[in-house]
């Protein structure tokens, strides 16, 4: 038997749990960030040489606390201009929705392997895989949107900032092969893709 939308009031009170659920991982998971960056331990008596040489230990997870920012940023921007266009509650978007959160929930851990790491392949590998996975997800609930609204003409411009994520993701885990050091400025080419694909929907 198939589920149907929620249309009463208390599908309305679902859907909205829903979206303040997604939310509140959302905004832990961007807080968990700065969480795993090591405060450095100083000695009583150091001078500023001491001091900076300690800040530029960390620039690693600076720029890994940075990038994932930005990137946790862009999936929130997608998911918020999703959850615009649900009207009615639907139990068959718990799943997607569910997938989509605990791989956002992972990008923590993701992050802090990176910064700890940077330059490493296997690191490397394992950071643009997390975004590559979390993209795909993303994708897939994207889908099953379109799926519970197919006369939907708006979702467009959210399925491609699903879309540039996923290519952005995607090149990254390929330039991991060639030069990991470096593979994370695929994410840089997102807005790129996002051009691109909105100049090929306008055609």
């Amino acid at each position: 038997m198939t589920k149907q939308p929620h249309t009463s009031a208390g599908g309305a009170l679902s859907l909205e749990r829903l979206v303040f659920f997604s939310d509140a991982v959302f905004a832990i998971a961007i807080t968990l960030l700065v969480l795993e960056i090591e405060v450095p331990h100083l000695p009583r008596v150091q001078d500023s040489a001491a001091f900076v040489e300690a800040l530029r230990d960390l620039t690693p997870s600076f720029f890994a606390f940075g990038l994932s920012f930005l990137v946790i940023g862009r999936f929130w921007m997608t998911h918020h201009g999703l959850m615009d266009h649900v009207t009615t509650y639907d139990p068959r978007l718990m799943w997607p929705n569910m997938l989509y959160l605990m791989a956002i929930a992972f990008m923590p851990f993701s992050t802090a392997l990176l910064g700890s790491n940077l330059g490493q392949f296997g690191p490397a590998l394992f950071y643009n895989l997390t975004l590559l996975v979390t993209a795909l997800l993303g994708r897939l609930l994207v889908r099953k949107i379109e799926a519970l609204d197919p006369t939907s003409e708006t979702l467009g411009r959210e399925a491609n900032g699903a879309n540039s994520v996923m290519l952005g993701a995607g090149l990254s885990t390929l330039l991991t092969f060639v030069a990991p050091a470096f593979s994370q400025i695929g994410m840089a080419t997102i807005p790129l893709w996002i051009r691109l694909l909105q100049r090929g929907v306008r055609k």
